[in-house]
């Protein structure tokens, strides 16, 4: 049974402003700049010996040292597809990579030319690793090049779980939700569209996984029924998979993702048309396709997702934080491992477009944040302050 279901129209908390600091209801705090003047950045990592990587999707992976972004991106990366959603986006140190310098990354791969010169390019997500050293990526490979071709909804997030396996979200690819919604290819296991696949490090196919022996399934499967998932982690105590996905106009998900379960897309949800307000889905339930744990209506255009474990807010720890687009918000949700979540508390309002959020190996939030029209945008960093006394 999937834990209590939480349809939310406003967050039940919020930061308040106190002598140019903010109060939440357990750590006051301020946001600062970390870094500056980055164009569409999309993902941000954090290396042992204290550099940091974070990716702009024109297809430059900066290097952040010593607290200051070094002028010149990081050589030996594949050309990119820079258009519309896609581009460079993901980057994840391998478990190892203090002993092996593995880095792993996700970007739109060109496969095809356009129909006419007014087309988009045809891309399609695509995964690399490469050994990373002296500033510079090389001995390049590609784990996976998914199938499934579209407009945009690429996916892209990665996550390792404690026994080594890779998790990489594939977006529908913007599919119209129109006809017989059964039909949508997020709901066809022969194709990569609206999947999350598990892989080996090395890209393998694990043999346990859900749909090897499914006849014409593709093998890497291992849930399905996605729109665009953008947030993704790996619990640290209970070794859960955490995903959160957009809706369309309305019902962003966060969802505990379970092998072979259908996520629903495009049959059932919460969100309406974009153009026409009208409901999109045949309704919010239906035998076999697994309800979210929360739901955003409206949307936030839910973005980024992290577990707090760090020692800077304490009383945090444990704490699911998820990032807002549209919304322009970080939001603090309680989770218990027995109850459930129990409240939502919005914090660092009004920031900007939340694009991804992450704990630093120095137990800080960090808040990357990105413009649609590609103004260079900072990374942020949330910090303690020790509250005040009247």
């Amino acid at each position: 049974m999937a834990r209590t279901l939480a349809v939310v129209a406003l967050t039940l908390a919020a930061g308040t402003q106190l002598l140019g600091q903010s109060r939440s209801a357990y750590h006051d705090y301020r946001v600062v700049p970390y870094v500056e003047a980055l164009v569409q950045p999309w993902s941000i990592a954090f290396l042992p010996g204290g550099d940091t990587l974070i990716t702009e999707r024109p297809g430059r992976l900066r290097i952040v040292r010593n607290g200051k972004l070094l002028p010149n991106a990081v050589e030996g990366l594949p050309p990119v597809v820079h258009s519309g959603q896609g581009g460079l986006l993901e980057v994840v140190p391998h478990p190892n990579f203090a002993s092996n310098r593995l880095l792993y990354l996700t970007y739109s791969k060109k496969i095809g030319e356009p129909a006419t010169p007014k087309d988009p390019v045809p891309a399609t997500t695509a995964l690399i690793r490469g050994r990373f050293e002296n500033d510079r990526i090389t001995d390049v490979q590609q784990l996976f090049q998914s199938v499934s071709a579209g407009r945009g909804h690429f996916g892209g997030k990665i996550a390792f779980d404690k026994n080594g396996f890779l998790f990489l979200t594939l977006g529908d690819r913007q599919v119209p939700p129109e006809g017989k919604l059964e039909a949508h290819p997020a709901q066809d296991l022969t194709n990569h569209h609206g999947k999350l696949i598990r892989l080996h490090d090395d890209g393998r196919v694990p043999a346990d996984n859900p749909f090897v022996k499914t006849a014409g399934a593709k093998p890497e499967i291992y849930s399905y029924g996605h729109r665009n998932v953008q947030g993704l982690a790996i619990h640290p105590e209970t070794g859960e998979v955490w995903a959160n996905e957009h809706g369309p106009q309305g019902g962003d998900e966060l969802n505990l993702i379970k092998p072979m379960v259908n996520y629903g897309w495009p049959v059932i949800g919460f969100g309406v048309n974009y153009t026409t307000g009208l409901a999109i889905h045949s309704g919010t339930h239906r035998e076999g396709m697994q309800q979210p744990q929360q739901v955003w209506v409206p949307s936030i255009g839910i973005s980024g997702l992290m577990i707090y474990t760090g020692d800077k807010f304490p009383m945090w720890r444990g704490s699911f934080f998820v990032g807002g687009m549209v919304g322009q918000q970080v939001v603090r949700l309680m989770h218990d491992p027995k109850r459930g979540f129990t409240s939502r508390e919005l914090l660092a309002t009004d920031l900007g477009r939340i694009r991804d959020i992450k704990q630093g190996l120095d137990g800080y939030i960090y808040l990357v944040t990105d413009d649609r029209d590609g103004k260079p945008m900072p990374v942020l960093r949330m910090e303690p302050v020790e509250r005040q006394t009247q």
